[in-house]
């Protein structure tokens, strides 16, 4: 009973999945090494938040194609039980003009696996869809997955945030 309403709860969060092909692109911004292990990225991932806006750092990115925050997890280990890089930042035209305390990446094209969660983000959604892509067995390639916060998620009580996980 419970089981059934737990996930009768995560389904309704969960709106849309389905694979899509993206081109390649760059993100510019503020980066950290972080690990789910002893549920480090829990701290380590709202502190690297807290740094974005604390030191302005969407306003500092160069050659910006939009302002949707991507929050890219990167340079696995091996998979997300291991160490992996995430960086904060936005879209840019290219990473010729990366400032010294910031990080570049360009994504590759790819195959990925496109989830969208809805919901309140204080609730936790973006970290129960992560539970759910976890758990779902997906062919992962573990190069680099990303979340998009866009105009949808500006209303933190009822936001839309894009998930991408790349596929082999």
């Amino acid at each position: 009973m419970l089981l059934s309403a737990v996930k009768s709860i995560f389904e309704k969060n969960i709106k849309r999945m389905e694979n899509r092909s993206i081109p390649s692109f760059n993100i510019i911004g503020i980066a950290i090494r972080t690990s789910n292990q002893n549920n480090q990225a829990a701290k380590d991932i709202p502190e690297l938040w807290a740094r974005f806006f604390e030191n302005d750092i969407m306003n500092r990115i160069p050659n910006k194609v939009s302002n949707e925050l991507y929050c890219v997890y990167t340079e696995y280990e091996r998979d997300h039980t291991l160490p992996y890089t995430t960086l904060l930042g936005c879209k840019v035209a290219h990473l010729d003009d990366l400032p010294e305390d910031m990080d570049g990446i360009r994504i590759e094209e790819s195959l990925y696996h496109h989830v969208e969660a809805e919901g309140n983000l204080a609730a936790g959604i973006v970290y129960d869809a992560w539970l759910n892509i976890w758990e779902a067995g997906l062919p992962r390639a573990f190069s680099a997955d990303f979340e998009i916060y866009g105009e949808e998620a500006q209303n933190p009580e009822q936001a839309k945030v894009d998930i991408f996980i790349a596929l082999q």
